[in-house]
């Protein structure tokens, strides 16, 4: 009798969930806010340096514009009431991770230029040739396909929801894996490992397949994968399995989204490096003629 009392008692409750709305919360962690804040100091900083008369490549207000949206998007996922609804809702938590794993290392990188990037871009390169291995875009598949299979386990991704610590890490993984990740596509200095032509589809197109497995899987299932939320409220009338497929929909849908217009902005950036790469070699094929024609005449005159 108990145990049947405790299952009646829990199922009135969920039912008293479905039909009420979640609760609108604002975090406001400290070791965010003072993380962006930090961040923010040192960027506007360096913008405004990399803009004195004589610098070469300064930056732009869009590039301000476009740190700003990255660090919006920090503050979206772990500070807005999206962090509190992550734990209830699978759905939002998923837009949790997609802003740290893709947003926000997208905004940031394209942030960036060469003139910002001018006092470290020295160390950058030696850190890189250090890396070895761990600084190939190989590497940054497999850290970004292997974080979201890994954190998707349900063992491992209720394990996170239930203890705050492995949570914090979860996030530093998504956020490391995707800057990774998207550094070898936009980074704006060019590294030993860069990618050119057909390296940059096949890049984009391992990652899309292994990752779109997960999405269909999410989708798809026709049965609740984490007991983490079919123990939670179902707010707005979404069961645990719902949730769930919704959660893998919006996930190919950023993917999708997020992958196409990076392609379209990396041909864009390609084409116009041509053209401005076409002039530079029309001066230097000009020059080795003017050279030659020297050289030859030289001779001639040498000759007679």
């Amino acid at each position: 009798m108990p145990g049947r009392c405790s299952a009646t008692h829990v199922r009135a409750q969920l039912e008293e969930w479905d039909a009420v709305s979640p609760p609108i919360v604002w975090t406001f962690e400290p070791s965010v806010l003072v993380g962006v804040s930090a961040l923010t100091v040192a960027y506007v900083w360096a913008w405004r340096r990399a803009r004195r008369p004589g610098m070469p490549h300064p930056p732009g207000l869009g590039r301000l514009a476009l740190f700003a949206g990255s660090m919006i998007c920090v503050l979206v996922a772990l500070v807005s009431p999206v962090d509190n609804l992550s734990r209830d809702l699978m759905v939002m938590h998923m837009v949790q991770h997609m802003l740290l794993l893709d947003l926000m290392p997208v905004l940031l990188i394209l942030s960036l230029t060469k003139g910002l990037m001018r006092p470290v871009t020295k160390r950058v390169m030696v850190i890189e040739q250090r890396a070895g291995l761990l600084a190939t875009p190989a590497f940054a598949v497999f850290m970004y396909v292997g974080m979201m299979g890994l954190w998707h386990i349900p063992a491992m991704y209720d394990y996170a929801l239930a203890h705050a610590d492995v949570h914090v890490l979860e996030h530093l993984c998504f956020s490391t894996a995707g800057f990774l990740y998207w550094w070898h596509l936009l980074s704006p200095i060019r590294g030993r490992k860069h990618m050119t032509g057909m390296g940059t589809i096949v890049y984009m197109s391992i990652t899309k397949f292994f990752v779109g497995i997960l999405g269909i899987v999410l989708t798809f299932s026709t049965h609740s994968l984490y007991p983490w939320y079919q123990d939670h409220p179902h707010y707005w009338g979404l069961s645990a399995r719902v949730d769930q497929n919704l959660a893998g929909v919006f996930m190919a849908l950023e993917q999708s989204m997020i992958m196409g217009v990076a392609l379209v902005y990396i041909v864009v950036k390609m084409l116009s490096e041509g053209e401005k790469r076409g002039p530079k070699e029309d001066q230097y094929g000009r020059a080795m003629a003017n050279y030659r024609a020297a050289i030859a005449a030289h001779r001639s005159t040498h000759a007679d």
